[in-house]
């Protein structure tokens, strides 16, 4: 038996219970690869006493639970691949029973490692005496992975998630089942990652984020320019992100980054396309839609359904209505609805939310008064000359607007449905 190979406490991994020995010794080892062990059935086994009284056979079950030992002692004494902490019996196929076993029988148990995942395994065992094969199954081992095998210790995978020997994932950090993460992926501590959720590419997300079940972050973009190359999708800290919310990495024609910021809230079916850039404190409402290159600076609320066309920019504290569609810059502090969009005055309701106070709002609202009822180059002429009005978020108005590239949503809806600005 190789001396490198403790059986009581190889065993011992096999957590779904307290497991009893049915192994005596291990005659072949090839790590990772295969095992034959031995064990000598004896009268005095306990199971013996009740299967059955005069005509003791061991039980076909155990004779699986004896090959899942085996497999057990191959999957977690190291090898070309990752070695498991643990291990846990998930399912069993193609199992055959061909002869009895009884008292006096030595079995010869050999298993050999067929596919394998990071937190699955597949493994066929086959259990032989001198008279030829007696049982035989397709075994199916979940597996939990080793502290430093392509995780830092302290990290909660379940072991139906799929985690790339690669990816490196915080202390403190719940992966959920039928997860997968690939090889690029580095997620901080605290995470949480719900069920069936998809992370990959060269994706980096911060502490304590809150992942819930079946987001897609850091696969390809939709832009059919994309090559393949290795572009990149970056998230900070503390962030919400929703059910079937999709994040896209970015391209090689665009910067090649996708970034999100600090403590946003991405709701259901959100999706950020390719090279957009959300800054913090932004809210995502149910199903909007960022397209390629967008631009959202701090404090936006983004409403449900709405559409934000590529290279546009939400400025800071912008407000868009639900169902929307946004063709132009979103101007901050203002809110914008409709298809197409429309200016309906300022965000009175969302600064207040803020702590904005009513001197900043103030001039706020004068400075939106001129922008609507003036041509804008005048009306930017008169915000700068009047000394009143000088405020950080006023300067911030006029600099979004004169670095505009697509131009700005100063669009007014008819006086009939709804009065522009607030007197």
């Amino acid at each position: 038996m190789p001396p490198s190979i403790n059986i009581p406490a190889a065993i011992d991994r096999l957590c779904y219970r307290y497991p009893f020995p049915l192994v005596d010794a291990v005659t072949e080892h090839d790590p990772g690869r295969r095992v034959v062990a031995v064990k000598n059935v004896t009268v005095n086994e306990d199971f013996f006493q009740g299967h059955f009284p005069g005509e003791p056979l061991m039980p076909g079950v155990l004779m699986i639970e004896t090959l899942a030992q085996v497999a057990t002692i191959l999957l977690t004494q190291g090898g070309a691949g990752m070695p498991a902490s643990r291990a846990w019996l998930r399912g069993v196929d193609k199992a055959k029973f061909r002869k009895q076993v009884v008292p006096g029988d030595r079995l010869q148990l050999e298993v050999t490692l067929g596919a394998r995942r990071t937190s699955m395994a597949r493994a066929r065992g086959v259990a032989s005496t001198d008279g030829g094969i007696v049982a035989e199954a397709e075994l199916v081992m979940a597996l939990e992975l080793a502290a430093g095998a392509g995780t830092q210790a302290g990290a909660e995978i379940h072991p139906t998630a799929i985690v790339h020997p690669g990816a490196r994932i915080g202390a403190g950090t719940v992966v959920g089942p039928y997860v997968s993460i690939g090889e690029h992926v580095q997620i901080g501590r605290d995470c949480t990652v719900g069920a069936s959720t998809v992370i990959d590419g060269w994706t980096t997300i911060g502490d304590g984020n809150r992942i819930f079940p079946m987001a897609s972050i850091g696969l390809v973009p939709q832009d059919l320019k994309f090559g393949g190359e290795p572009t990149r999708t970056a998230i900070g800290h503390r962030n919400v992100i929703r059910e079937f919310v999709t994040i896209h990495r970015g391209t090689s024609g665009g910067g090649g980054l996708t970034s999100i910021g600090d403590r946003n809230l991405l709701m259901a079916y959100t999706h950020i396309a390719h090279d957009c850039h959300v800054a913090n404190d932004t809210i995502f409402g149910n199903g909007a839609t960022l397209a390629g290159h967008v631009l959202v600076d701090d404090y936006a609320n983004i409403g449900a359904f709405s559409g934000v066309h590529q290279f546009c920019r939400v400025g800071k504290y912008a407000f868009i209505g639900g169902y929307s569609v946004v063709t132009k810059d979103a101007l901050p502090y203002a809110k914008t609805v409709g298809n197409r969009a429309r200016i309906y005055g300022i965000n009175r309701i969302g600064l207040i939310r803020r702590g904005f106070s009513p001197d900043r709002i103030s001039k706020l609202q004068r400075a939106y008064r001129h922008l609507l009822h003036s041509n804008t180059s005048r009306a930017l002429a008169q915000i700068e000359c009047d000394a009143t009005l000088q405020s950080d978020e006023v300067r911030y108005v006029v600099e979004f607007i004169r670095s505009s590239k697509r131009g700005v949503g100063l669009r007014r809806p008819s006086r009939r449905v709804e009065e522009v600005v607030e007197d």
